[in-house]
């Protein structure tokens, strides 16, 4: 269902959200406090949506170059004119100036440590469950997770013909719903259904047993075998071994918006681009499959899932640029893509939708807070585009394999049925990038760890 307020500033109609991108994104020098400071207060309040979304854009920018550069004073002064002019309950600009807001503020008091100890940690984010709370909100209110995971579905279908045992390992096993659809898909097959093991890795234990419970009582009521192994840990400290792949089943591997988290390891300090190279060389698996010394650590797991030789496994990232060493940079590309997905909230939920605020603040807001207030191992949000992802898993050893044309024609007609014109399916090589207006959000890639003639 599509909602949207009469006045409102986003959706499929032009507004600053939606033209960001073609905006000149470079932050000016100075500007932020002399700029801001020039323009009383009471002249921002009375500027229109259109004019208040620009000037909130601008002042974020300017901001973040003032910390970026350590001009303290001058990023105060610009954050004191976004609090004139930004709010969590407003539009879409409104709301999503007031995420990078606090995520600046933060990155600010990281100057004062002892101010920083005293005023954040005391104000603990959402628990675990409040998360999953939000997670199934943004399934609802957007069609992303829901499309991503039919399409991940479709290709474990499609690798797993024929087979009698089919194991699946989902890198991020805190929620039931795509593998209640996958229950449902298998149970439907003309040869019967298989038997299904699923295991599901997440370092809650409560959510793996909830995920558990509503997995077996459908499984009972479908007759479809069931076996589920839920594997406490998280991703970066993740035994391979846990997983327990036994000799004659069929793998699948599914990992969504998952793997980025292990780059959180790695050195802030950028790769040129021969050293690069260079790394994919050394780290792709010799002939007994082991991986080299040198390898980076998110590596090292591909290289280790790949040694499992998965049938299939199916990817599904955050289509961004978010795990650059510089803020400015990251700063820019982060306000880009969270402001498509604060605009694609404002058409999928009404004003004053407690979902919405919800995701906006528990899940996406904690995302925000992460990439432009952290750095070092704390910063674990660093979302990267696909072709960083393919060079990492063809390094690894695994080859590309195209998702069908049947996904994508389901993909679409899912997409179509929403009854809002903004959100769309990109097929490029195989691969899907679910887009919100022109811009890809993210993407859904398959591979196979066993290359065949």
């Amino acid at each position: 269902m599509v909602h949207q307020d009469e006045g409102s500033s986003s959706s499929v109609t032009s507004s600053p959200l939606q033209n960001f991108s073609n905006m000149p994104l470079h932050p000016h020098p100075g500007a932020g406090a002399a700029g801001a400071g020039a323009t009383p207060p009471w002249m921002l309040r009375e500027l229109r949506s259109d004019e208040r979304g620009l000037c909130l854009i601008h002042l974020l920018l300017n901001c973040a170059a003032a910390a970026s550069s350590g001009r303290l004073d001058a990023a105060n002064a610009a954050l004191e004119h976004i609090a004139t002019l930004a709010a969590p309950d407003g539009d879409a600009m409104q709301r999503v100036a007031a995420a990078f807001a606090e995520a600046l503020a933060r990155r600010a008091l990281r100057a004062w440590p002892g101010l920083c100890r005293a005023l954040l940690l005391p104000r603990a984010g959402p628990t675990p469950a409040e998360v999953a709370v939000a997670r199934r909100h943004f399934f609802d209110l957007c069609p992303f997770l829901r499309l991503a995971g039919a399409a991940a579905n479709q290709a474990i279908l499609e690798a797993m013909e024929s087979e009698k045992i089919v194991h699946v390992i989902d890198l991020g096993g805190a929620d039931a719903t795509q593998w209640l659809e996958l229950l449902h898909l298998l149970a439907a097959r003309p040869e019967g259904p298989p038997h299904f093991r699923l295991t599901a890795v997440h370092e809650h234990k409560d959510l793996l047993s909830k995920t558990a419970m509503a997995l077996t009582k459908e499984a009972e009521r479908l007759d479809v075998p069931f076996q589920f192994n839920p594997v406490v840990s998280r991703l970066d400290a993740l035994d391979v071994e846990s997983l327990r792949v036994k000799t004659g089943e069929a793998l699948a591997i599914s990992s969504s918006l998952q793997l980025h988290r292990l780059l959180a390891t790695d050195d802030d300090t950028p790769t040129a681009p021969t050293a690069d190279k260079e790394r994919r060389r050394k780290s792709s698996p010799d002939s007994s499959g082991l991986l080299s010394p040198s390898t980076s650590r998110a590596d090292a797991f591909l290289g280790a899932l790949w040694g499992l030789s998965p049938k299939v496994m199916v990817v599904a990232e955050q289509e961004a640029s978010h795990n650059t060493p510089g803020l400015t940079e990251r700063f820019v590309e982060a306000l880009n893509y969270y402001a498509a997905l604060f605009d694609c909230l404002e058409v999928g939920a009404a004003r004053g939708s407690v979902e919405r605020a919800r995701v906006e603040r528990w899940l996406l807001g904690e995302e925000i807070k992460n990439i432009v207030a952290c750095d070092g191992a704390e910063r674990r949000e660093r979302h990267e585009r696909l072709d960083r992802w393919a060079a990492r898993m063809e390094g690894a050893g695994f080859g590309r394999v195209p998702l069908s044309y049947y996904a994508l024609l389901q993909a679409r007609r899912a997409a179509q049925g929403l009854g809002c014109d903004g959100f769309k399916v990109r097929e490029e090589k195989g691969t899907f990038f679910l887009c919100w207006q022109e811009r890809a959000l993210f993407s859904v890639s398959a591979w196979r760890g066993r290359r065949f003639d």
